[in-house]
């Protein structure tokens, strides 16, 4: 099992930046391939960016293409989100998200994820 802490949260105008981190502690970090998720008030949580286990692949929800990037530090055991060029619409609780696996790739599934921190806010001011 995997505990995971988001952290960076927080207020930015449109236009800024924020980065996430995940820390997880547990077991090997490197046995879990990452992602990041999002919900916004009154709406379903939604995939934002996946990251595999040794960090060599990545996948993005098209809204976050070219803007966010995933990235990790196995050695210590932490994932990132950078956010850049901030939208209003990019307001959320942001989750980060942890699947044990032994496929080498990413997943946008929300099911596949069995192991959830407990958020950290996001608003964007226009």
């Amino acid at each position: 099992q995997v505990q995971l802490v988001e952290s960076g949260g927080g207020w930015v105008q449109a236009g800024g930046s924020l980065r996430l981190s995940c820390a997880a502690s547990g077991r090997t970090f490197s046995s879990y391939r990452m992602a990041w998720f999002r919900q916004a008030p009154g709406k379903e949580r939604e995939f934002v960016a996946a990251i595999n286990r040794g960090g060599s692949s990545t996948s993005y929800a098209t809204s976050a293409k070219g803007r966010f990037a995933i990235s990790r530090d196995n050695a210590k055991s932490t994932v990132y989100l950078q956010m850049n060029s901030l939208e209003p619409e990019d307001t959320a609780v942001y989750y980060c998200a942890a699947d044990e696996t032994v496929f080498a790739g990413t997943t946008s599934q929300y099911q596949k994820y069995d192991f959830w921190g407990q958020g950290t806010q996001v608003t964007v001011s226009s």
